[in-house]
């Protein structure tokens, strides 16, 4: 499957959620997500994704191992996908380990969730909050089988997004794992140079 994705920063979140929950009632769950790679980071470098996440809910949790291969669509940065539910997610860490993948990043991401069906498509819209990451988020998904169906999905991503408000600047394809790394960088730096300072 190739996931039909776009993301935007959005400067109204109040607005953008009161439209989404006219269309959805919303599913508030916390997202786990740890990111593997080789030790010589080839993952990364082939813009390959190899990820175990683990979802809580208010009453439930349930985790997924995802492997994304490289991106098909600059614009969009959608990507081919494919997914699987996992009962023992410490066994799937365990595999990962043995297989020889390190963890590369691991951080937490809060989101809302909005299902719905629009468009003859159903669509997953996503509020995010990155606690190292300033701002707050929308992306808007739906999953297509065929690369050939992907800019008519993009196209009605797209339009869902201009209904919430979503604007041409406000489109971006920074991933969080390199915001979130970026971050951990500047503070790792500012960090040295405090114990430079102090020595």
């Amino acid at each position: 499957m190739i996931e039909a994705e776009l993301k935007a920063q959005v400067h109204n979140p109040e607005y953008v959620m009161g439209q989404l929950e006219c269309m959805a009632e919303g599913r508030v769950e916390v997202y786990q997500d740890t990111y593997y790679d080789d030790p010589s980071g080839s993952l990364d470098a082939r813009d390959q994704e190899l990820r175990v996440r683990t979802i809580h809910g208010p009453t439930s949790r349930r985790s997924v191992l995802t492997y994304k291969g490289p991106r098909i669509d600059s614009e969009s940065g959608s990507k081919p996908e494919h997914e699987t539910h996992v009962d023992n997610p410490e066994a799937v860490h365990a595999i990962l380990h043995g297989l020889g993948y390190v963890p590369a990043l691991s951080f937490q991401k809060q989101c809302r969730n909005y299902e719905f069906t629009t468009r003859g498509r159903s669509m997953l819209a996503t509020l995010v909050q990155v606690p190292e990451i300033e701002g707050t988020f929308l992306e808007v998904e739906t999953l297509v089988s065929e690369e050939k169906e992907l800019p008519s999905a993009l196209d009605d991503v797209r339009a869902v997004m201009s209904e919430l408000g979503i604007r041409g600047d406000d489109f971006t394809t920074e991933l969080y794992t390199a915001a979130v790394a970026a971050r951990r960088a500047t503070e790792e730096a500012a960090h040295d140079r405090v114990s430079d300072d102090h020595r």
